[in-house]
């Protein structure tokens, strides 16, 4: 289904000039090497607008970025050492992440929402070297779960040694000693899984695998140096990091960063001119919609949508809306993108397309996706439990997602292993039931788990967040119209909303603690 013998299936991304064995996703060796050849290529481009409206040229970045990596190695940080890395969206946030891979630190994004704990856990796992922080409480707490002293860091990176003055430092001599000596199999990032159905795991991302990722998707989406995206999506996490940042350093194009996702600003940005990309979850499109803004996104060339299922219905929606359908595609923390739909074929809404270039997918007796390729880790960090259940004998990540291939070989995504519901001896896949009731116009939102049944083993229980009050009985018809009696929910339990974390995914574990409570 993947591929035959002369050409695989992820060649149908490829722009018709690329052939399938050029693709290069490792050009350049790591993420430094190919950013500071795209400067090189154009070193006046206006590439990064800060929150305030302020342009950085991509040789005022490279310059900055160069100072900043040179300060943090002086400080005795080493390549390899970890250093967390949090605070809210801004220029000054992306430099001192650019600069501490110049450095070929490993970093540590941390939500800067989180609770101590929260922080806690993850200081306690990564063990840091030092941490860039906004916030000096989250810093303490940094500090207080250290078994080590941690220095702590103004984001801006002030306070470090040669930061007076501007800090400019000249190309040659010290620089090219002693920064962008990362190669493709160092760790870039130790990022920490979203935690939605359990504790976070640390998944250690190569250089290789956030240039493979990103490369690919540079082709796929014809990614340009013309392009400008508008970026909503916090940097703490890989959609907005390892897509849309990377994506756009690699590719040498703009970015235009927004301290947060507003509808009203979303609209006016796109209406001024000069964005041509958007990429969002599908709540901010929904947000969009809902707020009458959805319409100003027709000015831009592509539109994608990721981090959660994006309902066939809010697909149509927006491109009634917008006049195109919104990219689909699928990635997660341990591989970034594994597939996506086509940018020049046909966009299959409740699909997420086929696999990006050089990447590998199958699906295993269970319906489990199993992938492999040079953007997926080699395994966790510090958890061989997790590495055994999650990596098969000949080398294959399963994602945990289970999949089934439509008549043209797009993956359509019907549910998670672990969100399976087992009733009366039947499997309900969650989302096929959630889509259903989504139709419903009093439904706003929902999300179906498995509730502990002594009669059925589990029973399939809706939550519901209404736009108005909606009898459970009327909803139960609704659904009987198009499911079979088992997948019909057993219960129905209404919420002004559902949990999600900061990319729009429910948080599931909330809900079955609910269920189990109840």
């Amino acid at each position: 289904m993947q591929a035959n013998v002369d050409k695989p299936i992820w060649a149908r991304h490829l722009p018709p000039a690329v052939r399938p064995f050029a693709v290069g996703l490792l050009a350049d060796g790591s993420l430094p090497g190919r950013w500071t050849r795209r400067w090189r290529e154009r070193p006046s481009w206006p590439q990064l607008r800060d929150v305030d409206g302020r342009w950085l040229h991509s040789g005022e970045l490279e310059e900055r970025t160069r100072a900043a990596a040179l300060r943090l190695l002086r400080i005795g940080l080493a390549a390899g050492d970890r250093l967390v890395l949090s605070g809210p969206t801004s220029a000054a946030l992306v430099i001192a992440y650019i600069a501490a891979l110049r450095a070929a630190l490993v970093v540590v994004p941390v939500n800067p929402s989180y609770t101590a704990d929260e922080v806690a856990g993850i200081a306690h796992d990564a063990r840091p070297s030092a941490a860039v922080v906004h916030n000096p409480e989250l810093g303490a707490w940094i500090a207080a779960a250290s078994e080590r002293p941690v220095p702590l860091l103004d984001i801006d990176l002030t306070g470090l040694p040669g930061a007076g003055g501007g800090g400019s430092v000249a190309p040659g001599g010290e620089a090219d000693a002693r920064i962008d000596t990362a190669a493709s199999d160092d760790i870039a990032l130790l990022a920490y899984t979203s935690g939605t159905t359990g504790a976070p795991k640390a998944a250690p991302l190569t250089h290789g695998n956030l240039l493979a990722s990103a490369t690919a998707v540079n082709l796929a989406w014809r990614w340009e140096r013309e392009d400008v995206l508008l970026l909503p999506l916090p940097l703490f996490h890989v959609h907005g990091l390892g897509v849309g940042l990377n994506g756009t350093l690699c590719a040498g194009a703009a970015v235009a960063l927004r301290s947060k996702f507003d509808p009203v600003d979303v609209a006016a940005c796109c209406r001024s001119g000069g964005c041509s990309l958007f990429f969002g979850v599908p709540t901010m499109y929904q947000r969009l919609l809902s707020s009458g803004q959805a319409a100003a996104l027709s000015t831009l060339r592509l539109l994608v949508c990721g981090s959660a299922p994006l309902a066939a219905s809010l697909a149509g929606e927006i491109e009634r809306a917008t006049g195109q359908v919104p990219l689909e595609r699928y990635g997660m923390t341990e591989t970034i993108m594994l597939t996506s739909n086509p940018h020049d074929g046909p966009r299959k809404p409740g699909t997420v397309g086929f696999a990006l270039p050089e990447v590998e997918l199958r699906l295993a007796a269970t319906g489990e996706v199993q992938v492999r390729g040079p953007n997926v880790i080699a395994s966790y960090y510090q958890r061989p439990q997790a590495d055994a259940e999650s990596f098969t004998a000949d080398g294959w990540f399963g994602t945990g997602d289970l999949g089934q291939f439509d008549e043209d070989g797009y993956l359509q995504l019907i549910g998670r292993s672990k969100e399976l519901i087992i009733t009366g001896g039947y499997n309900v896949y969650p989302r096929e039931v959630e889509e259903v009731l989504g139709t419903h116009p009093d439904v706003r939102e929902v999300a179906v788990i498995g509730r502990p049944s002594d009669a059925w083993g589990e029973e399939v229980t809706a939550i519901v967040a209404a736009e108005r009050p909606i009898d459970a009985d009327a909803l139960r018809t609704h659904a009987a119209g198009s499911l079979a009696p088992y997948k019909v929910p057993k219960r129905i339990e209404f919420a002004d909303r559902l949990p999600r974390n900061a990319l729009g995914k429910v948080l599931r574990e909330q809900l079955r603690d609910r269920a189990s409570r109840g």
